[in-house]
């Protein structure tokens, strides 16, 4: 076989890589420094049943439903995944992924921990990354912050998210997302990403 179609024979197929951690960790801003650094990724969007915030764009943050026209997707079973978090409904359609997939570039999607073990127990080859904060302390100045949340759903969510930092063992990378340093959160995803893309042995995800 020539070298050019041995290379090519040998090309990695497109990965699936789940991206996930406690609330207020940084998951959107992590998506957003790796979109810009203009791989040859899809961002799979996650649909959800809560409100828009201000700064989010319908179709790009997530796709916001409402209750009716989730519930009905669910019943079709158009969700790879799907669960209720903190009163609102999430779910990964089926087609964000497939799309992503059949394009042949490497899919990022980013879920909650609890959505991440059902995505992980469907497609074992998935690359999961789990995001952490420097501390909990940290994570807590950070959900303050947001302003969406009232102090009785903050606490929820920060008792949330210290039972989802044992969850940590259960993924394969480790990235932490420390205050002011962004850029190297987003940098060793990418550099997670590129090193899977060098496997010898390449993961194989079919979308079932």
């Amino acid at each position: 076989m020539p070298a050019l179609q041995l290379l090519e024979a040998n090309m990695a197929p497109p990965l699936l890589v789940i991206l996930s951690g406690p609330s207020g960790v940084g998951k959107d801003s992590v998506i957003d420094g790796l979109r810009q650094l203009d791989r040859p990724w899809y961002f799979a969007v996650t649909a959800t049943t809560r409100n828009k915030r201000e700064t989010e764009q319908d179709g790009e943050d997530y796709i916001f439903l409402d209750q009716e026209t989730f519930s009905d997707m669910r019943e079709r079973d158009e969700f790879i995944e799907c669960a209720e978090v903190y009163g609102r409904w999430y779910g990964v359609p089926r087609s964000q992924v497939r799309k992503g997939l059949k394009s042949g570039q490497d899919v990022i999607l980013k879920i909650d921990v609890q959505g991440a073990d059902t995505v992980r127990q469907m497609f074992p080859e998935a690359v999961s990354i789990f995001l952490i904060p420097d501390s909990l302390s940290e994570l807590e100045r950070r959900l303050n912050n947001r302003g969406t949340e009232s102090s009785s759903e903050l606490q929820v969510r920060l008792e949330t998210a210290q039972g989802e930092l044992t969850q940590m063992d259960k993924f394969e990378y480790r990235v932490i997302n420390k205050d002011n340093f962004l850029g190297q959160a987003v940098t060793n995803v990418d550099a997670i990403i590129t090193a899977e893309k060098c496997r010898m042995v390449p993961r194989l995800v079919e979308l079932i």
